[in-house]
């Protein structure tokens, strides 16, 4: 029990459902030129060096901010499974975290759950002041790219 609450301690939790099925919501997340449109928060856009979307695949890209600074990342990719899950490790250079993304059926409607666990509650107790919010936000650009994907009734399933 007492690994489970540190486990705990670690954690930012983001759900939200979508109006979308999850073929439609993971096409979002396997498709780079898709992905690299809403990943981030709001005012952030992305360049993708590196995007190999199987186990142990490697994704790297530099977040430039609005603030005009770049932001490289690193993650390696440890568990994907169609429509459902998919699972990286962030390695670089500044925080380090596991991710976990659920992709759940509601009806025509997908609830996605985003967990990112932090290897220490140092980190997390660092940087849950403001990645809350940027997941939300992050979560609002992925509703926008999943509108114009309907709107381009893209065949994507």
């Amino acid at each position: 029990m007492e690994k489970e609450n540190k486990s705990r301690n670690r954690e930012i939790v983001t759900t939200r459902i979508f109006d979308a099925p999850k073929e439609i919501v993971f096409k979002a997340w396997e498709d780079p030129g898709i992905l690299m449109t809403w990943w981030g928060p709001d005012g952030f856009t992305n360049t993708f060096h590196e995007f190999n979307f199987k186990p142990g695949g490697k994704w790297s890209f530099t977040m430039h901010g609005p603030d005009g600074r770049d932001y490289p990342n690193t993650n390696i990719f440890r568990e994907i499974s169609n429509c459902r899950l998919i699972v990286f490790d962030h390695i670089e250079p500044v925080h380090t975290f596991r991710v976990t993304a659920h992709f759940v059926n509601t009806g025509n409607r997908t609830q996605l759950s985003f967990c990112m666990q932090f290897e220490s509650v140092e980190e997390y107790d660092r940087v849950k002041p403001y990645v809350i919010d940027a997941n939300e936000q992050n979560f609002n650009r992925l509703e926008a790219a999943l509108l114009k994907m309907k709107i381009r009734n893209t065949n994507i399933v």
